[in-house]
């Protein structure tokens, strides 16, 4: 299971990041295979708390999903408010007994809310940024890198993997 903090279980807090160490006992172009090599390591009871998967050559990916028009925004900060919403909506009406007139108020304030929050940015871009993207950072290839005490039998059960 991954940290989602960054840190290994056992890190002191506050301190600062360190780079892998360790040798190299395979290098996969994805990180599907290089999890795949350390799972097979798992599944052979291999001590995988010496493993690090490293990725190497980072790179940060835009894709782009679509041109972003008016309509778009104003149809998106509906949609979103109306769900927001519903929640509070809903929310109010238990603490209050009514469900009717809570949820009525909640939709419409949430609506507000969500033309407010999406169109005040789209219009302070000026047209500078006219379409929807998602960011990730990639890698050109994965490393996976062992403790040098067991380094030789992770590539040599690494070898039967590849067969």
């Amino acid at each position: 299971m991954t940290n989602p903090l960054g840190q290994s279980n056992g890190a002191r807090r506050g301190a600062l990041p360190e780079p892998p160490t360790g040798w190299p006992i395979g290098s996969y172009p994805t990180y599907a295979e290089a999890q795949r090599a350390v799972d097979y390591l798992s599944d052979q009871e291999f001590s995988v708390e010496d493993v690090t998967i490293v990725g190497v050559n980072l790179m940060q990916v835009e894709r782009v999903l679509g041109r972003l028009t008016w309509a778009k925004v104003i149809g998106g900060g509906i949609v979103s408010g109306a769900w927001l919403g519903v929640f509070f909506g809903l929310l109010l009406g238990i603490v209050t007994g009514g469900f009717l007139a809570p949820l009525v108020v909640g939709i419409v304030g949430g609506i507000i809310f969500g033309l407010i929050s999406t169109t005040i940015p789209y219009a302070a871009t000026r047209g500078t940024r006219d379409f929807a993207s998602t960011m990730q950072l990639v890698a050109g290839r994965y490393d996976v890198l062992c403790e040098p005490k067991t380094a030789e039998a992770a590539r040599d059960m690494l070898a039967k993997l590849a067969l």
